[in-house]
């Protein structure tokens, strides 16, 4: 009887939660309702068994207890009961069945008019690919990707020269026009997926994998992978925003195509000299770094890691935050610098200076801070030098205070907050490692030693 009584209140809470639980789906951004309507038929059918099975289950517990005297009567075979249970689990699995078969169908049609997009994954992030002007992608390779070809473009193939890449994790779409997403992997499976929109695919190394939607609100909705792809995996986010076809036309123009990236001029090291006079009245005319100034050393440091950042600072997404002091700092200055032919006139100077290793000023358990390390090494490399595939920058010889500093900063939220900030807030959730000031302690000390 207990069990029965226990039967009951499992089917009775249950169904109460289901009805007053505060977890439901995002709010549908796509033509995929047809996805929905499939899930709730699969609700509906797999809870009427559950709650049938159990409740009858409840039923025989107490029509069959224990009764002294009482004997059980063997019944072998019950044609009408087959008959009955053999049908309705026959229409029950129909029920499930059929909905799926019309998404698939429609799923693998993909409209004519669809525009495409590449969705390139990675461990762990996201970047993207816009055929040109001619609505082709030109030919790629995994064998040509290098650091200065992260896509692996073909240069022979005249489809590629229009082609648009994006080095963000951020892709633009138009609202209400059928989007056809083209996904590659260059390294592991992973899995592009975007809540709001109801459909996901794997993405398989070594073949292209599609799916395709049409999206019906404007914003900006994450992607995920769901694909567990390493210990980063949590950390891969990018986003999908969804423009007004003007708007969208108007982003697509700003960018530039592979032929203007590949004819971009090296940095000038001498202009470059003359600009970087500004920065050396913090960081140093030999960019050596000076901590009672807040500036770390820049000499060494990985140079599109620089890059990187002084755009972030130019556009906002880094130096906004209310607590980063010397962030803010940075923004205005970095302002100083008006185009991006400045930025890499300053970083081609920079890459002339002489790097010596900066001198050591956190002290901690470099056992501990080594066992700590070992999550850090997968991005940042087992020696601290950084690996630009990654998007993880040279730590080792670089200002140990300074490196302390980010990652608190990291594990409070003060950097890698903004939105567009993708490898910001993956730091963030890396830097939970270092829980407490101790453990930042130890693990800049380990640095130390690289």
């Amino acid at each position: 009887m207990p069990l029965a009584v226990v039967l009951i209140l499992l089917v009775v809470g249950s169904v109460v939660f289901h009805l007053l639980s505060p977890w439901t789906f995002t709010e549908l951004a796509s033509n995929w309702g047809l996805i929905d309507f499939t899930i709730d038929v699969t609700f509906w059918v797999t809870g009427t068994v559950f709650v049938l099975v159990n409740l009858f289950l409840a039923y025989c517990i107490i029509k069959f207890r224990y009764k002294k005297g009482a004997r059980a009567t063997y019944e072998p075979e019950n044609k009408k009961l087959e008959t009955w249970l053999t049908a309705i689990t026959a229409v029950g699995v129909a029920a499930m069945l059929a909905p799926g078969l019309f998404v698939w169908a429609s799923f693998v049609n993909v409209p004519e008019d669809a525009i495409e997009v590449e969705a390139v994954g990675q461990q762990w992030h996201w970047t993207f690919r816009y055929p040109g002007d001619d609505g082709k992608f030109g030919e790629v390779d995994a064998e040509r990707i290098t650091d200065e070809n992260p896509f692996g473009m073909d240069p022979d193939d005249p489809n590629g020269q229009d082609d648009i890449l994006v080095y963000s994790a951020e892709a633009h779409v138009p609202l209400d026009t059928p989007v056809k997403f083209l996904l590659r992997s260059k390294d592991v499976l992973h899995d592009f997926a975007v809540a709001q929109f109801r459909v996901k695919m794997d993405l398989v190394p070594g073949m292209e994998t599609f799916l395709w939607l049409t999206p019906t609100k404007l914003g900006r909705f994450e992607i995920l992978c769901e694909e567990l792809c390493g210990i980063a995996h949590h950390t891969m986010r990018g986003a999908v925003v969804v423009d007004e076809p003007e708007d969208y036309a108007s982003w697509i123009a700003k960018q530039s195509t592979w032929a203007q990236d590949s004819m971009k001029a090296a940095g000038n090291a001498q202009v470059g000299a003359a600009q970087f006079a500004v920065c050396a009245a913090c960081h140093g005319q030999q960019g050596e770094g000076m901590q009672a100034l807040n500036a770390p050393k820049l000499a060494g440091q990985s140079s599109w890691y620089l890059k990187r950042q002084l755009q972030n600072y130019k556009s906002g997404t880094r130096g906004a935050h209310a607590d980063d002091v010397f962030g803010k700092q940075m923004a205005p200055m970095a302002a100083t610098l008006v185009n991006d032919a400045a930025i890499d006139n300053v970083i081609a100077h920079i890459e002339t200076l002489p790097d010596n290793p900066a001198p050591s000023t956190v002290a901690g358990d470099v056992g501990n801070g080594e066992k700590l390390y070992r999550v850090c090494s997968y991005c940042h490399g087992a020696d601290g030098q950084g690996i630009r595939a990654m998007n993880a920058p040279r730590a080792a010889g670089m200002s140990d205070w300074y490196l302390a500093r980010q990652l608190e900063n990291f594990r409070e939220g003060i950097r890698g907050s903004h939105l567009s900030d993708y490898y910001g807030f993956q730091m963030g959730l890396m830097a939970s490692v270092a829980r407490d000031e101790k453990a930042i302690n130890d693990l800049v000390a380990y640095i130390n030693t690289l």
